[in-house]
């Protein structure tokens, strides 16, 4: 609009400079008798100067247009990125609102007319490649912890237990302590039902990495939870939802947030879990990981630094249920000691 605008202008006034060269003209003939046989005053010039050419005075001097400084991607702000998705995504329908006015001001949204005179909205340039940045650090942070996950199916399979990746369980979960049973004057079976359903609540849960013992006993199973973490906003979107973490505790012996290096202290996190720290030379990508999953039968990846200790998780005895071992019936074990001893001796 700015670019358009200044081209208007310098169109209006170089009309107003001829114009007023022509004015000066007659003026100069008049003062010296010389018409030529040319009709009128100046004031005949000065009247055929349309209206849009003297309302080009107020244009200024013509400057080519200043683009709006670009904010690095990491500095937006997430409701700015979230806005920015929701109008690429939509039919640029105003929202008249003050995020809506900064996203105009910083010059990612720039407004649109059409025949009708009805305004909507479009991503400018700059908004474009800001959304476009956003993705690429979101796939950066996706592939840093499935990287990260696939280390620690790892250094799962390698202790000998049986690892499942992206589960998703259901979690019984005790009801608040004011809940109450609904009045009924039904049969006492169906008030027995009634009173479990108002003391009990089921939550679902999906845990990076899930595994138990390679056992006979049930009592041995010993099923752990790894949670993984590589971004603090990752972190302390799920410290804040309760029901999460008590869902992990529920389907598990032992629970632990693996981070990445620098994101969190152990204090931070809750003292029902385990604190295993991931140094920030671990494999980045999926790719590498793979790498290193691939000739674990031949020692590869001895080199890279192990996943240190911050704190132990608690241990406490757990019996799986017969809906998780469904669960994790209907579901395909990661890997397995078969790959990792095929690849082994592919190596020898």
């Amino acid at each position: 609009m700015a670019r358009a605008m200044a081209v208007v202008c310098a169109s209006v006034q170089g009309v107003w400079t001829r114009l007023s060269g022509k004015a000066e003209e007659l003026s100069a003939s008049e003062a010296t008798g010389d018409r030529g046989g040319r009709a009128g005053p100046d004031e005949a010039a000065l009247a055929a100067v349309p209206e849009l050419a003297r309302r080009a005075l107020r244009c200024g001097p013509v400057s080519a247009p200043t683009e709006t400084p670009s904010r690095p991607v990491a500095a937006l702000p997430r409701a700015w990125k979230r806005r920015l998705r929701e109008v690429w995504r939509s039919a640029g329908w105003p929202f008249q609102d003050m995020l809506e006015a900064e996203l105009l001001a910083a010059g990612l949204l720039e407004r649109r007319s059409d025949a009708q005179g009805l305004e909507t909205l479009r991503l400018s340039d700059a908004g474009v490649r800001a959304l476009a940045g956003a993705l690429e650090q979101n796939r950066r942070a996706l592939d840093a912890h499935e990287a990260l996950v696939a280390r620690v199916a790892l250094e799962m399979r390698r202790a000998g237990r049986i690892v499942w990746r992206g589960l998703t369980l259901r979690a019984g979960l005790e009801a608040p302590a004011d809940a109450q049973a609904p009045a009924t004057a039904a049969a006492p079976a169906i008030e027995a039902v009634a009173a479990m359903a108002a003391t009990r609540r089921w939550a679902l849960a999906r845990p990076d990495v899930y595994s138990i013992r390679h056992t006979t006993r049930e009592d041995a199973v010993e099923p752990v939870v790894h949670e993984i973490k590589v971004t603090r906003a990752d972190l302390l979107s799920d410290l804040r939802h309760a029901d999460k973490r008590a869902a992990y505790v529920a389907l598990s012996s032992q629970c632990w947030y693996v981070l990445r290096e620098g994101i969190a202290e152990p204090a931070e996190i809750p003292p029902e879990f385990g604190v295993l720290v991931a140094p920030v030379s671990a494999p980045e990508t999926p790719a590498e990981a793979a790498d290193a999953d691939a000739g674990a039968g031949a020692g590869a990846g001895a080199g890279a630094e192990p996943l240190r200790l911050l704190r132990a998780a608690p241990r406490r005895a757990h019996r799986l249920g017969l809906g998780t071992w469904m669960a994790l019936a209907r579901a395909t074990p990661d890997g397995g000691a078969d790959d990792d001893m095929a690849a082994g001796q592919a190596s020898l």
